[in-house]
């Protein structure tokens, strides 16, 4: 089945083909086309083009449904890739806003409904980050095995040790875990200490900052910063002086200017009428509530169904996680202050954006 596969939101209201050549669902990965070779107008086959809503654009492509989920992780690899590669593309030339890889609408009207309901978090998120690029910075130990000897020559280390050898019944493994935990512990207490100043001085020159996960032991720091336009030489003049004092130490690397993917991805959310109709009843409410309402409702369950007060009542921590499940459901899907639960008024809500940061 075809839909339309969302790349992310432009500040342009143009209709006009980008000619790029877009993701494919299970199938070859084609490579970038330069806009001038394609034709500003032209069409290429699988090509990226805008859907215009007021003043801003989705930049889509035309492409077979595909649930990303179940890829194996090499072909989400390629896709990801891929996704950003236009994205990327496109951040030449305009201020965009990505959208989660696997994003689809079913088509043009599905694809204007979302830039209506998430125009105004669109529009706010242009405020903050126009000028703005994302810089990934990685540090790594130089040598990680010299790091790890000179811990080993830690006075409480080398004190630890000599008592393991001089019990009479020899070194367990436990005590072996021991050693290793505390090797551990005086790693990342090092880590620690480059990653205050590495982040204290990017910092300075950044609107934000998204700490990422450290891959392996040999990772210092992985994390994204947004930088104004105008702060970029700033910023690297800073890398590059944190390079040159940890020279025999770290190793730097910079990805970027990337997109604000760490900061402002945008999500597509399309609701259920059902599982709204059944949180609504989960929590006893009306037709229409309000949001205080729904936290009250959510309180007073809570308070019937916890598991502390109910400890020999079969299946009720199942009642009290469905409570927590029901609030949850109603808490997102209610953007105002209050909001109608009847399944006409649904149908002009059903569709979320929020943003993934």
């Amino acid at each position: 089945m075809e839909g339309i596969y969302l790349y992310g939101i432009i500040d342009t209201a143009e209709e006009k083909s980008l000619g790029i050549a877009g993701i494919t669902a299970y199938g070859e990965v084609y490579p970038v086309r330069n806009i001038t070779e394609a034709g500003q107008d032209s069409k290429i086959s699988n090509g990226v083009y805008t859907i215009p809503h007021q003043d801003i654009s989705a930049v889509v492509s035309d492409s077979q449904f595909a649930d990303y989920t179940t890829l194996r992780k090499d072909e989400t690899a390629r896709y990801l890739l891929r996704h950003q590669q236009v994205i990327e593309k496109i951040m030449d030339t305009h201020t965009i806003i990505p959208m989660r890889l696997g994003t689809f609408a079913n088509n043009n009207e599905e694809i204007k409904e979302i830039l209506t309901k998430g125009y105004r978090t669109i529009k706010n998120i242009f405020e903050g980050i126009k000028e703005s690029r994302e810089i990934d910075v990685v540090a790594t130990w130089s040598d990680l095995n010299s790091v790890l000897k000179e811990i080993a020559e830690e006075e409480e280390i080398k004190e630890f040790k000599q008592m393991l050898l001089n019990k009479k019944e020899g070194v367990t493994v436990d005590d072996q875990m021991k050693i290793g935990i505390m090797v551990k512990n005086h790693l990342n207490q090092k880590r620690e200490k480059y990653v205050i100043e590495i982040q204290t001085s990017l910092s300075k020159v950044s609107e934000g900052i998204k700490v990422h996960e450290l891959m392996d032991d040999r990772m210092i720091i992985n994390t994204a910063f947004l930088i104004s336009k105008d702060k970029q030489k700033d910023f690297d003049r800073k890398v590059e002086k944190l390079n040159t004092e940890f020279a025999e130490k770290l190793n730097f690397r910079c990805v970027g200017p990337l997109p604000p993917y760490s900061f402002y991805t945008l999500e597509i959310k399309k609701m259920q009428f059902e599982e709204i109709d059944w949180a609504r009843r989960k929590l006893d409410l009306n037709d229409i509530s309000t949001k205080e309402e729904i936290k009250k409702a959510r309180q007073a369950k809570a308070f019937l169904f916890h598991p502390d007060k109910n400890p020999n009542t079969p299946g009720i921590e199942k009642e009290f996680d469905e409570v927590t499940r029901a609030y949850n459901v109603l808490w997102e899907y209610c953007q105002k202050d209050f909001c109608s639960f009847k399944e006409d008024e649904f149908k002009k809500n059903a569709i979320l954006v929020r943003v993934r940061g």
